[in-house]
């Protein structure tokens, strides 16, 4: 946007009012303001204000036929003064300010006078025109200059400096420019904001109005950020009938994709249906679309069973465990007998029973996988595979799926460790991994560490990575949360029963010491955690009473800017991590962020972007894998400085830049919930645990929390939540068929 629109403070126009059109407090009706939609067209005189993010414009239009300017509010991204233009939304009251045009969207038309068409052609809206050939365009056409240039493109010749091959792409993006134009008209029509109108264009281009118009639920397939909810907006508002066989079908691949994120690699087909008939209305709709799903190969039923898999879903379940089948048949480079024996020779260390039988049972196998909780000498075990495979000439090769647990296993091994995107080489040119069935791993042997996160896709491109004479080494905790994505990998090679395993439960001395070790097995006890001495010098574990969300909020900040800094000498930013049970409350994420960030970055340059405020110095981590930044979910960064699109982020010895979409990825994170922190290992770590957080309270999600603590944990909140906690050992299971197939029995 341009102009001289002033960014440093907000101007007297009122902010948009969350409450607006809700009832109020008292049950009354809110103010009465005119619910329609109206349209203004107009010029854009001047902007008075704009966020960085222009999602909040103040601007004077001047409207067609009208004499004096009006105040406009909203959303104008992407207009300039000058500018004719059509705005979307409703005229409002301001108590301070009189009438205001609240606009939800804007878009520029195009002028019909000459001079109009100048300013319009010299603000840069086609690409290669600018203010001195829109000046020369005009002084020869005149207002017929858009014409000429959409249909009589061959005149343009006629302008010095114009010739034949010039014409035809000021042409084609003059074409493609009134396109887009009236798509995006066009789908703020159907109420859908401008961003994502934006996202629609680029998926779909000069056959988007065509395209939304025939089937708007396609959108929920093929467009990042439109779910099904949305397209079903747009489409019953354009006439779609509610029994729609489209909208049938969408809601069908809806609830699967839910699944998904829940961790579900299929559902059951009456749990499938009941979802979708409280979808839409509608119980008898769904059922013969369905069927017709599964006969075009776009859904798959397992046969002789009611599981529905999304196909992608069914088919990586199904070669993950053939070539689990083939790998645990395939002979593999053999430790010598005694291995456990000879690392205790070579290395000086005395191994327990259980550890011993470890490294025997991992030397005869070509999968392997070694579970057990903190302190019982996981990485010892690592430590012995790595040793006795490179004392017998092999290569061994170390990874974990986030950077955070790399850079841990290659700490302890002294050993080179990668993240398994980087292991399997993924490439974003090519679109998957480079590493595969054709160009395998080449290596005798593959440890792999935080087994619990890996979900069933990646599990898929790490199997076709290994060739058959590679031994293949999971460990993790099989007790802590299980991965984001769809998939109980770890759990469902256990309770297999075909692949070999070893579980330690013997807690080392030194461990026995900490008293974060030593809760986090009460924990999987069902046992409440108990706090250290406050006068121990050695503490490590504490429990802070905080009977509401408030309060608890007004604790973790204390503890984090001044407590805990002051007697553990521990930097308040780079080693706490707050971790919440869940996103939303008074005491989850969310809010503990906005609160952290003024605690402990007041002063950092503000940058606002679709709706969140950022500061340079903020601490935000990526929510998403992103291939092409090289920076994966769960990477936790440090925003270094604002650049000319968005913002520039460190991680560890890289800078990455941020804009458009991209910064989507982005959010605070002063504090992270607790599915978002495994794989990472914190000095120390703070924990709200409350009654509003009753719906996640679960023994795993406790366990899993306390367990990312090294130095420090402490546990803010209510007695009888942690006590929930502790208790609820009922684990929500996933719908996988993994344990099943590797059985045969599937």
């Amino acid at each position: 946007m341009s102009g001289t629109a002033d960014r440093r403070a907000p101007p007297a126009p009122d902010p948009p009012d969350p409450q607006a059109g809700r009832a109020s407090s008292r049950g009354a009706p809110a103010a009465p303001e005119d619910a329609r939609v109206q349209t203004l067209d107009g010029f854009l005189e001047r902007i008075v204000f704009a966020n960085d993010d222009e999602s909040f414009v103040v601007a004077r239009l001047r409207v067609d036929g009208e004499r004096e300017a009006v105040t406009v509010v909203g959303a104008l991204a992407g207009l300039r003064e000058g500018e004719r233009v059509r705005l979307l939304g409703r005229h409002q009251q301001s108590p301070k300010h009189g009438d205001q045009f609240r606009a939800d969207a804007g878009y520029p038309l195009l002028p019909h006078t000459a001079g109009g068409i100048r300013t319009y052609l010299a603000s840069g809206r086609v690409p290669g025109i600018g203010p001195r050939l829109a000046e020369r365009l005009v002084a020869r056409f005149g207002a017929d200059t858009l014409r000429v240039i959409e249909h009589e493109a061959e005149r343009l010749a006629e302008v010095e400096g114009i010739g034949r091959e010039r014409s035809r792409q000021l042409q084609a993006a003059f074409v493609d420019g009134k396109s887009q134009r009236e798509a995006l008209v066009f789908l703020a029509g159907q109420g859908v904001a401008p961003g994502l109108s934006v996202r629609i264009w680029r998926q779909y281009g000069e056959n988007t109005v065509r395209f939304v118009r025939e089937n708007p639920y396609r959108l929920a397939e093929e467009v990042r950020g439109v779910g099904f909810l949305t397209a079903d907006r747009i489409a019953l508002a354009a006439g779609f009938p509610a029994d729609a066989p489209a909208r049938a079908a969408a809601a069908l691949l809806h609830g699967l994709h839910e699944a998904a994120d829940e961790g579900h690699v299929y559902l059951p087909q009456e749990r499938l249906l009941a979802r979708v008939a409280e979808l839409i209305g509608s119980p008898t709709v769904a059922p013969p679309v369905l069927a017709r799903l599964i006969e075009e190969g776009r859904l798959v039923r397992a046969p002789g069973d009611d599981a529905v898999y999304l196909r992608w879903q069914y088919a990586a379940e199904v070669e993950a465990a053939a070539r689990l089948r083939d790998l645990l048949a395939a002979p593999v480079l053999r430790l010598p007998a005694g291995a456990a024996a000879a690392f205790e020779r070579d290395t000086g260390l005395q191994l327990a029973a259980a550890q011993r039988d470890a490294i025997a049972a991992a030397a005869e196998a070509s999968v392997f996988v070694l579970t057990g909780g903190p302190g019982t000498g996981k990485t010892t075990i690592v430590r012995a595979l790595v040793h006795l495979v490179e004392a017998s000439g092999g290569k061994v090769l170390l990874a974990a799926p986030t950077g955070r647990a790399a850079r841990r296993m290659g700490e302890a091994t002294d050993r080179p460790a990668r993240t398994l995107h980087r292991l399997l080489e993924f490439s974003p040119q090519e679109g998957g991994f480079l590493r595969n069935a054709d160009e395998p791993l080449e290596a005798a042997c593959v440890i792999v560490d935080e087994a619990s996160m890996i979900d069933q896709q990646l599990l898929v491109a790490l199997l076709r990575a290994v060739p058959s004479s590679m031994r293949l080494v999971f460990v993790g905790d099989a007790d802590q949360l299980p991965s984001v994505g769809a998939g109980n990998v770890l759990a469902d090679l256990l309770s297999s029963g075909v692949v070999p395993s070893v579980r330690l439960t013997e807690i080392f001395r030194q461990a026995r010491e900490s008293r974060i070790v030593t809760n986090a097995h009460r924990i999987l006890r069902g046992e409440p955690p108990r706090a250290s001495d406050p006068q121990d010098a050695a503490a490590d574990f504490f429990i802070v009473p905080a009977e509401s969300a408030e309060r608890a909020v007004e604790l973790v900040g204390q503890l984090i800017t001044t407590r805990i800094p002051g007697r553990f000498g521990l930097d308040a930013s780079e080693d706490i991590q707050v971790l919440a049970p869940m996103h939303k409350g008074a005491c989850g994420a969310q809010a503990l962020n906005e609160r952290l960030q003024a605690l402990l970055n007041p002063g950092g340059e503000p940058v606002t972007r679709g709706g969140r405020t950022y500061r340079v110095g903020d601490k935000v981590m990526q929510i998403r894998n992103d291939y092409e930044r090289d920076v994966f979910n769960g990477d936790i960064g440090r925003i270094e400085a604002r650049s000319e699109k968005g913002l520039v982020v460190r991680f560890d010895d890289r800078r990455v830049d941020y804009d458009g979409e991209a910064l989507e990825s982005l959010v605070l994170a002063y504090c992270c919930t607790v599915h978002k922190s495994q794989g990472s290992e914190y000095p120390a770590v703070v924990v709200p645990v409350l009654g509003e957080h009753w719906i996640m309270l679960q023994r795993n999600l406790l366990y899993t929390a306390v367990t990312r603590g090294k130095r420090l944990v402490v546990l803010v909140g209510q007695a009888r939540a942690i006590q929930r906690a502790v208790a609820n050992d009922q684990r929500l299971s996933r719908c996988t068929r993994l344990a099943r197939r590797l059985r045969g029995d599937a």
